[in-house]
């Protein structure tokens, strides 16, 4: 059944009727979005892994899913690049059956508990939502999201989606991050043999090595990955595809398709003087150190540097991740510096927010232009240059411009380098006939397949860096297409 036609047979059904005359869209419309219950900024510094989001109440999220007018062309959907029911799981929350908000939600994302926390839903969903129209705030969808699948999890009310038979093809996923982990999920729904090669020890990628447990707890995408475990998809750790398996032995194991979603791992630095010190690193390094390795505890064996004074240079959301760890790790004076002004970042709002709450000092219209070492050749102080806007850039962005002989030096311990990443080299380079950019991601067609007939490719290896939802909806595509490809449709 074509998307339209699913989405207009939904909403004709009889409940869905009674449910949309229960109110009037005047009286739905007057209702105010609901506000999300968090930890108390002071407190919430103090640790590592409590959420600072706390999730809705049952009847927080009964009365957000009231909100929802059941648009007869709901254009959220085209928001979404995973392509989720959203008025249909809604709705299910209005009359109070959050089991099927769940399963509808599963139908076509692995991934609901960790989209509803960390996708930017102001951008995408909740952007074409009918109330923008009204200049009203949108239906918080993100939040009712991340409630249908909690409760779900806590009430042990998640199912296994159906299974389709057995069609006795193997298909390997080059890295568990939100890309292969939704290339996974549908592959195994639409009956393959699924192994997915992680090359770290623990299972998720950047969920776990890249976002702090004070905003996607582990726990979370453990029950996501157990689900999919249950659904048949197997998982190797410590297997770096390229070097421990190259594509010939895994066609010799008898894979029949590849996916890669090796992400971008390698962190791009500025090149400016002092970035070879002691004390910078990148945000990769720190955040994989502090939420996979534990080195934000003292006794650990191999601890991440602390200082009263921490910078971390960018404006993106694993910024402000960057830098909230650093207030969570003790620092007195935790800034963002950015080379453009707060308009420009392109972090979410809520993470601006919430770092702001938590005390962390944005030094915007800033550029590092140098750092200065101490006698024992730790970082001690940073240069910066003021900027100023001028005349947008290629990117619609007012391109920063430096003012001259404005610059200021200011003391700090440790700097953490967040202007992005670039994909990792290792598959690009081993896997003769790929298509490469000068950038090195992968060159994929419109269906996500690469100058390799058996091999698809999805997330940051393509994109360069983006978001887990765009990620998770290249996984889909990708999945879909390999079918049609492996069926000889």
């Amino acid at each position: 059944m074509e998307m339209n036609e699913l989405i207009a047979e939904r909403r004709k059904l009889a409940w869905r009727e009674e449910l949309r005359k229960s109110h009037s869209p005047k009286e739905r419309t007057a209702i105010a979005r609901v506000q999300m219950p968090e930890l108390d900024p002071k407190y919430r510094i103090t640790t590592l892994t409590e959420e600072v989001n706390q999730g809705l109440t049952e009847e927080q999220a009964l009365v957000e899913a009231r909100r929802c007018l059941d648009c007869a062309k709901p254009t959220c959907m085209e928001g979404c690049p995973v392509g989720i029911h959203i008025p249909s799981f809604i709705k299910e929350i209005e009359r109070g059956n959050f089991a099927a908000a769940a399963s509808t939600l599963r139908e076509t994302t692995s991934l609901p508990a960790v989209c509803g926390r960390v996708c930017p839903q102001e951008r995408q969903c909740e952007s074409r939502c009918v109330y923008q129209t009204m200049k009203k705030p949108a239906v918080a969808i993100g939040y009712l999201e991340r409630f249908a699948a909690d409760w779900a999890r806590e009430h042990n009310a998640v199912e296994i989606p159906t299974l389709a038979p057995p069609t006795g093809k193997k298909i390997a996923v080059v890295g568990s991050g939100p890309a292969g982990l939704s290339f996974a999920g549908d592959m195994a729904k639409l009956g393959y043999e699924v192994v997915v090669f992680e090359a770290l020890h623990e299972i998720g990628g950047v969920l776990k090595y890249g976002i702090p447990e004070y905003r996607l707890p582990n726990k979370v995408v453990d029950a996501e990955i157990e689900l999919l475990k249950q659904m048949g998809v197997s998982f190797e750790t410590n297997t770096i595809i390229g070097a421990t398996l190259s594509y010939d032995d895994l066609h010799e194991m008898g894979f029949s398709g590849l996916f890669v979603g090796s992400g971008a791992g390698l962190p791009n630095f500025m090149n400016i003087p002092g970035e070879n010190l002691i004390g910078v690193m990148s945000s990769n390094e720190y955040l994989t150190r502090v939420n996979l390795m534990n080195a934000g505890d003292p006794d650990s064996e191999t601890p991440v540097f602390r200082g009263q004074h921490v910078a971390v240079i960018g404006g993106g959301n694993t910024a402000m991740d960057s830098v909230r760890t650093a207030k969570r790790l003790g620092a007195e004076r935790a800034m963002i510096v950015y080379r453009r002004s707060e308009e420009e970042m392109p972090a979410r709002l809520e993470e601006i927010a919430h770092a702001k709450e938590e005390g962390v000092e944005f030094l915007t219209l800033h550029n590092p232009i140098e750092y200065l070492a101490d006698e024992r050749g730790h970082v001690a102080k940073m240069r910066l240059q003021k900027m100023e806007l001028g005349d947008p850039d290629p990117s619609g962005r007012r391109k920063p411009i430096p003012i001259e002989g404005a610059i200021e030096e200011i003391p700090v311990e440790v700097v953490v380098v967040s202007i992005g990443v670039s994909p990792n080299p290792l598959i690009p380079n081993t896997f003769s006939g790929l298509n490469v950019t000068p950038k090195g991601t992968i060159v994929v067609n419109e269906l996500g397949a690469t100058d390799l007939p058996d091999v698809y490719a999805g997330g940051d290896i393509v994109r360069g860096g983006a978001t887990v939802i765009l990620a998770m909806g290249d996984g889909r595509r990708a999945a879909a297409n390999m079918h049609r490809y492996l069926s000889g449709n």
